[in-house]
């Protein structure tokens, strides 16, 4: 006969195996981690400080678009958004997607 018979051999390892086999699960979740949620926490962060920045004044821009400076803050999360001739709008704070020109605060 040409063909040899072929044993099975015992798996080694036990505990040890098991564990070497969730690190690369580990590893990839660790790189997840600091790719792609560290930064977007880091990007939320700053948004919420410069929503909460926010004062009479200001330009800014809005989620939809639109240019406008800031007449009023409201305490419920909006403020008031003069467009030009007149035109004001109430904008829930958190749409706000840049802050074009910042205002000096008034000193006493």
């Amino acid at each position: 006969m040409f063909v040899t018979p072929a044993y099975a051999q015992a798996a080694g390892g036990g505990a040890a195996g098991g564990l070497a086999s969730f690190i690369p699960i580990i590893l990839i979740f660790a790189i997840m981690y600091f790719l792609m949620i560290r930064p977007q926490q880091k990007k939320m962060k700053e948004h919420r400080m410069m929503v909460e920045a926010l004062r009479r004044g200001d330009e800014v821009v809005t989620a939809g678009g639109l240019i406008g400076k800031v007449t009023k803050v409201k305490e419920d999360n909006e403020i008031e958004v003069d467009l030009g001739d007149g035109q004001k709008v109430r904008v829930v704070q958190s749409t706000i997607s840049h802050v074009r020109s910042k205002t000096e605060p008034v000193k006493d």
